[in-house]
């Protein structure tokens, strides 16, 4: 039926049209109108129903091929979705198993850590040519101590507390000239001194100096604080080794690290009052 209607809908169309013009001629020289009306709406009454059985049609197709594009995109939409899906998938797959291999290069046990904080609002930050130190609204009423890490909310290090009144504290900034702490590189365990380096602080960069000679560091490689003399607590994020170096000497190797917080845009910060870390 559908074929029938595609091959010869237009010649219907062009007959009940001819028919419709003939009537009407006869019905204007015509004095009998209801007869002639009668005759024209019996005569013509199948050819509107044809009309408008192959206008449907027609606007039935056009409604279907607009469902067919949109559903056609909606189904590429997913695919392209699904596929990214299954591709963050793996990306997580193979970041677990690597930091497993990690973990089992570094033969590094699960940890019990428990830290104590006290959140502190950045109500000041000074940096010169040889200090960058940020002033926190919180002190000794809050139980803050010098010695303490502030870090950010995911553990990365920003520096330690070096100064405290009642409600206010300074925290010395990793970039600091004064700034030193233990420091690992978390691939390979090769342990150094993280340190503020005065030609480096202004372009916002610490060093990892005292590497053992068979050091073998990598740029991009994590460097987290090693926690030796339990002090500290270990594995706070410092950053990724950018550069490695030789000294002067050309006889050891220092690596220049980017820190991994933003020191520039830190509103808040956390200081870790207390910590506890059980094999």
């Amino acid at each position: 039926m559908k074929r029938f209607f595609t091959r010869h809908g237009i010649i219907i169309l062009s007959a009940a049209a001819a028919v419709a013009v003939i009537l009407a001629l006869v019905s204007f020289f015509s004095s009998n109108t209801d007869l002639l009306t009668n005759i024209v709406n019996t005569v013509s009454s199948p050819f509107r129903s044809a009309a408008s059985s192959v206008s449907g049609w027609f606007e039935g197709q056009l409604r279907y091929r607009e469902e067919f594009d949109a559903l056609k995109e909606e189904n590429q939409a997913l695919r392209e979705q699904i596929a990214q899906m299954e591709e963050d998938l793996r990306q997580a797959q193979e970041d677990s198993q690597e930091n497993e291999r990690l973990r089992q290069l570094l033969n590094l046990q699960e940890q019990e850590r428990s830290f104590t904080y006290r959140i502190a609002k950045v109500t000041q930050q000074d940096s010169s040519n040889w200090s960058a130190v940020l002033t926190l609204g919180v002190g000794a009423d809050q139980e803050v101590e010098i010695g303490d890490c502030v870090v950010t909310e995911t553990h990365q290090l920003v520096g330690v507390i070096t100064d405290v009144g009642s409600n206010w504290s300074s925290c010395t900034t990793l970039i600091d000239t004064d700034f030193s702490i233990g420091a690992a590189i978390f691939r390979t365990g090769d342990a150094g001194l993280a340190q503020g380096d005065f030609n480096q602080m202004q372009e916002g960069l610490l060093h990892l100096n005292y590497l053992d000679a068979d050091a073998a560091p990598q740029v991009g490689d994590l460097v987290v604080t090693s926690g030796v003399g339990g002090y500290y607590p270990d594995q706070l994020v410092i950053g990724r080794v950018q550069e490695v170096m030789t000294d002067d000497d050309g006889l050891a190797q220092y690596a220049v690290l980017a820190p991994a917080a933003d020191l520039d845009a830190l509103q808040q910060v956390f200081i870790i009052t207390d910590f506890t870390i059980v094999e």
